[in-house]
């Protein structure tokens, strides 16, 4: 399942074991797995970017309003 949303505040992912790494503010889009949500952006230097983060993390973060979901189009 996917879905779309924007990054409002600080929204971090880690590559391996290295330092947190922000995701810009704007939109993104989400894709669900069990375990963990994939999140692709674009920077402004229209940089492609990809992740992936925990889900527990995602839903914190939902909940702390720094993902905000978009409605589901009908």
């Amino acid at each position: 399942m996917s879905a779309s949303a924007t990054i409002h505040g600080l929204v971090t992912y880690r590559e391996g074991e290295g330092v947190p790494m922000t995701i810009p503010e704007g939109p993104v889009d989400l894709d669900y797995a069990p375990d963990s949500v994939t999140i692709s952006w674009m920077d402004d230097s229209r940089t492609a970017g990809l992740t992936a983060i925990p889900r527990d993390e995602y839903e914190r973060y939902v909940q702390e309003g720094k993902i905000r979901l978009h409605p589901k189009k009908q």
